[in-house]
């Protein structure tokens, strides 16, 4: 049996991936007393003593972890923003082509953003197949659930949520906080990675905005027809190529079927799957990426490089459609 420890368990995406393993009989969980759980000695116990180490922390708190590793079998998979595009470190997103293998023969595992996974899952395969010039100016905007801002914004969403009504017979009172742009300076920590490995000459003017339910994520890149090698046709056949492998990663010919014309952010909230879509026109077409931030976009993502690492089925214990 696989020996797995989450270094940073308390916090949300630590708490998801051990929830999730917690069903697993293949695998036994190690678990460090709440006494010794931030004590040095007891930690590199754990990890050097762990099949698989989850590092569930700050980028420089990551970075001290790697540290007190000295057990060369032992797999790292880092969910910070620290070894993304560390060349030393094999970035966690398998669909992406011969990333899979790569991901399988490694020790350190690099778990993206998870806005990232939207915009990486939707440009990558356009400028690996040469239908989207690697120079071409691009804008992407993001909406996400509020659990990407960790405990303190869960809380001050969930208590507005809460709030009463002013008075009997009153209508709910509308969210204060609603939806909110932010990184407005284009200094998002997950820009460096999607720049890196999507292989772009220039970051994308990115605009990440949080809305007002709790999982959930819709990465929108729009594109002009004139920045393209090809139509609307030819990026709807290389998705439609690129993800027919067997993965968490899928092409939707028409995303707002059953939904009335609308895409809601919230539509795969739940799930481990992440699925790609491109609309239009013969001038102007919107490439979309939906999928759950907590699932394909943060603990979803790191079982499935877990189980890769671990030579199972990458989707053991990952929900999905069948």
């Amino acid at each position: 049996m696989k020996k797995v420890f989450i270094d940073g368990s308390a916090g949300t995406t630590g708490l998801r991936i051990r929830e999730r393993l917690a069903a697993r009989r293949d695998l036994e969980l190690v678990v460090l007393p709440e006494e010794t759980r931030k004590d040095p000695a007891a930690r590199a116990d754990a990890l050097n003593g762990a099949d698989v180490a989850f590092l569930c922390l700050p980028d420089a708190a990551a970075v001290e972890a790697v540290a007190l590793v000295a057990n060369p079998a032992t797999v790292l998979i880092d969910t910070s923003t620290a070894h993304r595009v560390n060349p030393a470190w094999t970035y966690g997103f398998p669909e992406l082509d011969g990333q899979r293998a790569r991901i399988a023969a490694s020790r350190r595992i690099a778990n993206p953003g998870c806005h990232a996974s939207g915009f990486v899952a939707l440009v990558a395969p356009l400028v690996q197949r040469g239908i989207l010039p690697a120079d071409a100016a691009l804008t992407a905007f993001s909406l996400t659930g509020y659990s990407g801002g960790g405990k303190k914004m869960i809380a001050q969403y969930e208590d507005e949520l809460r709030a009463p009504s002013e008075g009997a017979g009153d209508p709910p009172r509308p969210l204060f906080l609603g939806g909110r742009q932010y990184a407005l300076g284009q200094a998002h920590k997950h820009l460096p990675e999607m720049v890196k490995v999507c292989g772009l000459a220039h970051a994308p003017v990115f605009s990440p905005i949080v809305v007002p339910h709790l999982s959930g994520m819709e990465v929108t890149v729009p594109l002009h027809a004139a920045q393209l090698k090809g139509d609307l046709a030819a990026i709807q056949s290389c998705y439609r190529d690129y993800y027919a492998a067997n993965g968490l990663v899928r092409f939707v010919d028409d995303p707002a079927a059953g939904e009335g014309g609308f895409l809601s952010s919230a539509a795969l909230s739940g799930r481990d799957d992440l699925e790609v879509s491109a609309s239009g026109n013969a001038e102007r077409i919107v490439l979309v990426a939906r999928f759950d931030n907590l699932g394909k976009g943060a603990s979803g993502a790191a079982i499935q490089n877990m189980n890769l690492a671990l030579g199972v089925d990458e989707r053991t214990g990952l929900v999905y459609p069948s």
